[in-house]
């Protein structure tokens, strides 16, 4: 691989890709012993050593896990996003450049102290010149090149690169730098970001016990955004969140009521809830870091309705069902195996307590018949997945008394009521009969027309054999290697024949159409050949 790279780096074939970032990339993989074998935890490293951009390429690998075994997620999840921090003076130059003016005239002081650091941003406390208390968040200057010239570069490495599991087939490497850059835009993008805000805080209006930092829209750019500093205290901060007397189940219950409304009501969601990200202030949930938000459209609700509903029911083809709405095959399905599958899946549970069930649980079992039947899922699903697991890891370990996944099953309960319209179904109900009445009446016409078909021979059945494939294709390698046995006798018998012959042109004395048949058998007759003992 890393032959093959340089040798289209020597030969000019990179383009416009700096050779020394290039050369800086050979030598991580080559410190890292890349060639000596990976392993979860190698992975990581080198993605770490590499920079932002296969930082962010990671951290959404490990969104993926219909692309990538559990144990990669989890390693590529660990990934750390604190680097080292910009100069302050850097800062102050980005803010002026910005601004065009002096930061002097927009805020009364700025912290020098570094409250994080990230790979494309930092933050700073700041006090505005009308006295409010904020953070600025600044973004590191030619970070936008430095990812734009890794994925040129990328791209024209994916077609080199083929990541080839044992049950999962091929990873589409330029898909998910596609996917990753779509997403790495718009985190480079703080407007972007601030239009997030409003649009959480917007669906999250008439909650009483959720909030979001305010934003000052006048103060941001695309690279600065200005918000209000929250006050909080960490949610895995137990020991402070025990002195200021809160209930950490109280707490629990607030903060998965609000990320289900978030998953099932709005279908817009944070994709990173990670105790980091969360603030309690006045007995408040706070959400920080909503710069990678969440989207799954109202098919993928119903279809994720459907999946717990099933489950609940013991119904393996509404299972089968739902999974195949959520999933994009990526090649023909085997129907039966994936029954199986699911069935084998859906038996482990036995009677089902929702007081003891892991919704991440299942989601990571879903995700590995997704894999194993080449099914492959959208962002906003991936997402999901990631978010569910996240959360629910969270309340397992700060609030355990707290279930999740009953009030995410209450939630789905009751938004199906909510959703439910007697007129409505009323309505539906009248045109499915009235679809169904006029299909019937057609019946004997129909019956009639089949068999005058019958009779004259017109009648053609096409039939789909589900799990056919692997016959066929052993039939299908058997015909052709009789038939280059064939090709390949015929070729020896006609240049036998032609050798005692006087035609012309010789090569020591034997005719030269002879010896090209010869040579053409004798290929035929090796490929046979070794396709029959690869085989054995």
């Amino acid at each position: 691989m890393l032959k093959s790279l340089m040798a289209q780096s020597n030969s000019g074939e990179l383009g416009r890709i700096p050779t020394k970032r290039f050369r800086e990339m050979v030598r991580v993989l080559r410190n890292r012993d890349l060639m000596d074998g990976v392993t979860p935890e190698k992975i990581r490293l080198i993605l770490e050593d590499l920079g932002p951009t296969f930082v962010k390429l990671g951290q959404m690998m490990s969104m993926r896990p219909d692309f990538l075994p559990q144990e990669y997620c989890d390693a590529l999840a660990k990934l750390q996003t604190d680097v080292r921090p910009m100069a302050f003076d850097t800062v102050i130059s980005v803010m002026e450049q910005a601004y065009k003016c002096p930061w002097r005239k927009k805020f009364s002081s700025i912290s020098p102290d570094v409250l994080g650091s990230a790979s494309i941003a930092q933050v700073h406390r700041a006090v505005l010149t009308t006295g409010e208390a904020v953070v600025v968040k600044v973004q590191r200057p030619g970070i936008y090149a430095v990812m734009e010239q890794d994925i040129v570069l990328l791209k024209r490495a994916a077609a080199l690169i083929r990541v080839v599991g044992a049950e999962q087939g091929v990873l589409d490497i330029s898909m998910l730098l596609d996917e990753m850059w779509r997403i790495a835009k718009q985190e480079l993008d703080f407007l972007m970001e601030a239009d997030h805000i409003d649009e959480f805080r917007h669906l999250n209006a008439g909650e009483e016990y959720v909030d979001c930092p305010k934003v000052y829209h006048h103060l941001t750019t695309p690279q600065i955004l200005v918000m209000e500093y929250v006050d909080g205290i960490r949610f895995d901060d137990l020991a402070g969140l025990h002195d200021k007397g809160f209930d950490m189940n109280q707490l629990g219950r607030r903060l998965a009521t609000n990320y289900v409304k978030q998953l099932v009501e709005d279908g817009y969601f944070h994709a990173d809830p990670h105790p980091g990200n969360i603030r309690v202030r006045g007995g408040k949930i706070v959400w920080l870091d909503l710069g990678m938000m969440g989207r799954i459209s109202n098919r993928d609700r119903r279809a994720i309705r459907k999946a717990v509903f099933s489950l609940a029911n013991h119904d393996t083809l509404d299972m089968k069902a739902a999974v195949l709405a959520l999933g994009i095959p990526q090649g023909r399905v085997d129907h039966n195996r994936l029954y199986e599958d699911l069935d084998a899946m859906m038996t482990t549970y036995g009677d089902l307590d929702f007081g003891k069930f892991q919704m991440g649980t299942l989601t990571q079992q879903i995700m590995n018949v997704l894999r194993a039947h080449r099914i492959g899922i959208g962002p906003g699903l991936s997402m999901f997945a990631r978010g569910v697991l996240t959360i629910e890891g969270v309340m397992r370990h700060y609030c355990p008394d707290v279930s999740f996944v009953e009030i995410f099953a209450r939630s789905i309960q009751l938004n199906m009521q909510k959703d439910f319209n007697w007129r409505v179904e009323l309505d539906r109900m009248k045109r499915e009969g009235y679809v169904f009445f006029k299909k019937t009446m057609r019946l004997p016409e129909q019956i009639s027309d089949i068999l005058q078909m019958t009779m004259q021979g017109q009648t053609k059945v096409n039939l789909d054999l589900t799990g056919s494939e692997e016959p066929l294709q052993r039939i299908d390698g058997m015909m052709n290697k009789l038939v280059l046995g064939m090709i390949g006798s015929a070729l020896l018998l006609g240049s036998s024949v032609i050798c005692t012959t006087q035609m012309t042109p010789k090569i020591m004395e034997i005719p030269l159409l002879g010896v090209f048949g010869y040579l053409a058998a004798l290929v035929l007759c090796g490929r046979l050949l070794w396709n029959i003992l690869r085989k054995s």
